[in-house]
């Protein structure tokens, strides 16, 4: 199994308009940051977790030439509004693209993308999308997805672990009773938004807390802001814990559990 990091960065992406920080007017490609998005590609199957509106610069940077499906964090805006891009993948495979979402998730994607669901859009090419409410882990091609309930401010949203590997993006608190799901990993992904607290977001002091407590093999950061320049942020953290970057790589091993 194959992982790649389409995106990287917060809400705003990187650089972020109108700003003239370092970070910003850095000249090191790991500090330009589309939003925040994986695809896993195992079996001839390509899964991506959230699309981004950087969703069709990121698949044509990654060469992505199908999709089996999508699979939601939560419903905002940069986690969602590239979904339309999704059609072109409906022409070349003739058929419909599964998405899965929790139930409150799915409702927001069946109200902000209404033109897809309501059969009446007569102005040209739309999605075909056959929904799947998550109420508890489920497979995908023999892969099995673990639903992880974690709180981003007061709103809750999902990150996901299969096999080995965990992803958490968008989280401020992880309960205990997710905590308890994250043992044993090879690799853990979590939101590390900046230094400074922010009140939906974890920072990476906070971050490196929960590396500390579980223990993974590695670690990678995502969600990051402009307050973080990659280069000097990596040499300070631990050998095993290091800023991802988009198109950032990694094989994982299907038989890890």
């Amino acid at each position: 199994m194959k992982l790649t990091f389409l995106g990287t960065g917060t809400s705003t992406g990187i650089p972020t308009l109108g700003c003239h920080c370092p970070t910003c007017f850095s000249t090191d490609p790991h500090d330009y940051r589309t939003r925040s998005s994986i695809v896993l590609e195992f079996d001839g199957h390509v899964v991506v977790v959230d699309t981004t509106p950087d969703f069709r610069q990121q698949a044509l940077r990654e060469r992505i030439e199908r999709l089996d499906a999508v699979v939601f964090t939560h419903t905002h805006a940069d986690h969602v509004f590239g979904l339309d891009d999704v059609r072109v993948f409906n022409l070349r495979q003739k058929h419909a693209i599964p998405i899965y979402a929790d139930s409150r998730s799915m409702e927001d994607i069946r109200r902000i993308f209404t033109y897809i669901f309501k059969g009446d859009y007569a102005a040209g090419g739309i999605p075909r999308l056959d929904p799947h409410v998550i109420d508890g882990p489920f497979d995908l091609w023999g892969m099995r997805m673990v639903p992880l309930p974690v709180l981003h401010g007061d709103l809750p949203v999902l990150g996901f672990r299969f096999h080995r590997t965990a992803y958490i993006t968008d989280f401020s608190a992880i309960p205990e009773s997710t905590m308890a799901m994250l043992q044993d990993l090879d690799v853990l992904i979590l939101d590390a938004l900046r230094h400074n607290p922010h009140p939906t977001h974890s920072t990476v002091e906070q971050s490196l807390e929960i590396v500390n407590r579980l223990r993974p093999r590695r670690a990678f950061f995502t969600h990051i802001a402009h307050e973080l320049g990659h280069e000097s942020t990596n040499s300070a953290l631990p050998p095993n814990v290091r800023l991802a970057y988009d198109g950032l790589k990694i094989e994982l091993p299907e038989d890890s559990g």
